[in-house]
């Protein structure tokens, strides 16, 4: 008898290490990762150009019905293929298509496009939902390391990629993205290095009996 498939989705602020630690999660758990993978699978599933989705990709919409009410709340519907068929609302319905079909096709790791909330929507069981996170200080330098910017630039990336993520999620779950209630295991890594944090995320999956 085979394993049970389960689900990680990781959002995370810039700079606080998430994605590093969803690929090393990956490899430790031998299961794929899938971060703007999603975007030219979904351009290839749609037959629509992989630009419009990169162009909206973790963007809030322009519809002020949905800035209004809060949220799009639709991931489930299938995808116009009308004239609005680029517009960013149904761009996302096909991308939470896509995220839906690789997560039912195998255990596997999809960072933000508001997976969590899409998979969480479509009843999906054995899913984790994780937010990493770290004070200001860290990841502007973690951002300086990795990008070799400066301190003013890192900070410039960290409000303006943060804040697009935060107007995102919020436009199209109706959610506030900074809400620990929303996830299952939220992870501060200030004063914890991103290898123990895998380990400490593989545990989790052990205490939630998630056979890896």
């Amino acid at each position: 008898m085979g394993k049970d498939k389960y689900n990680i989705t990781i959002n995370r602020l810039y700079g606080s290490g998430g994605r590093i630690m969803g690929k090393k999660l990956s490899e430790e758990l031998g299961i794929p990762f899938y971060d703007e993978e999603i975007l030219k699978m979904a351009s290839e599933a749609s037959a629509v150009g992989e630009q419009y989705f990169r162009l909206n990709d973790e963007k809030a919409g322009n519809n002020l019905f949905f800035r209004a009410v809060g949220g799009l709340k639709t991931s489930l519907e299938e995808p116009s293929l009308d004239d609005d068929i680029t517009s960013p609302e149904n761009l996302f319905r096909f991308q939470s298509k896509m995220i839906r079909q690789v997560a039912r096709e195998q255990s596997c790791i999809i960072m933000g496009r508001c997976a969590d909330f899409v998979l969480e929507a479509a009843g999906f069981k054995n899913l984790v939902r994780m937010f990493v996170y770290a004070d200001s200080s860290t990841c502007i330098r973690r951002v300086c390391e990795v990008d070799g910017v400066d301190t003013k630039e890192a900070l410039r990336r960290v409000n303006r990629i943060s804040r697009q993520r935060r107007d995102y999620y919020k436009y199209y779950t109706g959610k506030e993205w900074e809400d620990m209630s929303n996830y299952d295991l939220p992870l501060n890594t200030t004063t914890l290095e991103l290898d123990p944090a895998v380990q400490l995320v593989k545990e989790y999956l052990r205490l939630r009996d998630i056979e890896v």
